[in-house]
C-alpha cells in the first residue's frame, strides 16, 4: 500500500486553504480523471504549478468517470491513478470527488486560479463563476493537439485492430 503524503479528505483539505489564504499563498486549482497520465497531462500540471504556490489537483473517483465517460472507463482505478499523481512533484495535494462536476470542491476552496486545458472553453469551465466572483480567475493552458486519453486510447484500439 502506498503512502499517500498529498491525498487529503475533502474536510482537510478546506482546513488547509484556510491556512494558506492567512499566509497569503495562492492556490492553484485543476481537475480531471487523470486516467491514462501522458504528455499533455504533464504539460498542464506543469503550466498550473507556474501559476501560484499550492497546486491542488481534484480527481474524479471511478464511478464518476463511468458515468461521464462510459463503462470502458476508468482504465487505472483510483488507488493506481493516485499513486501515480503522488510521484508527481508539481502536484501539492491530491482530493477526489465522486459526483460528475467538482462544483462543491471548486465553490468550497475557492482557488485563486482555476485551471483547464484547451479542450475547454472558459465560458464552459465548472466553477468559473464562483471563482471569478471570490477574485480569482480561471486560465486554460493550451491544449497539445493528439494528446488526449481519449485519442491515445483510440490509437491503440486502431492499431490493435489492424493487427489482427
Amino acid at each position: 500500500m502506498m503512502m499517500k503524503k498529498k491525498f487529503k479528505k475533502f474536510e482537510d483539505l478546506i482546513k488547509i486553504r484556510e491556512e494558506l489564504r492567512r499566509k497569503k499563498k495562492k492556490v492553484v486549482l485543476t481537475n480531471g480523471c487523470f486516467d491514462l497520465l501522458h504528455s499533455g497531462h504533464i504539460h498542464l500540471i506543469r503550466e498550473a504549478k507556474k501559476q501560484g504556490d499550492v497546486f491542488i489537483v481534484a480527481v474524479n473517483e471511478d464511478e464518476s468517470i463511468r458515468k461521464i465517460k462510459g463503462g470502458s472507463r476508468p482504465i487505472f482505478p483510483l488507488e493506481e491513478r493516485l499513486e501515480v499523481l503522488e510521484a508527481i512533484g508539481d502536484i501539492d495535494y491530491l482530493v477526489t470527488f465522486s459526483e460528475e462536476t467538482p462544483q462543491r470542491i471548486i465553490a468550497a476552496l475557492l482557488p485563486d486560479v482555476l485551471v483547464k486545458g484547451g479542450d475547454w472553453k472558459p465560458e464552459d469551465v465548472v466553477g468559473k463563476r464562483e471563482v471569478e466572483n471570490a477574485g480569482g480567475r480561471v486560465m486554460i493552458i493550451p491544449y497539445l493537439e493528439g494528446r488526449s486519453t481519449s485519442e491515445i486510447i483510440d490509437r491503440i484500439m486502431y492499431s490493435e485492430k489492424s493487427i489482427k
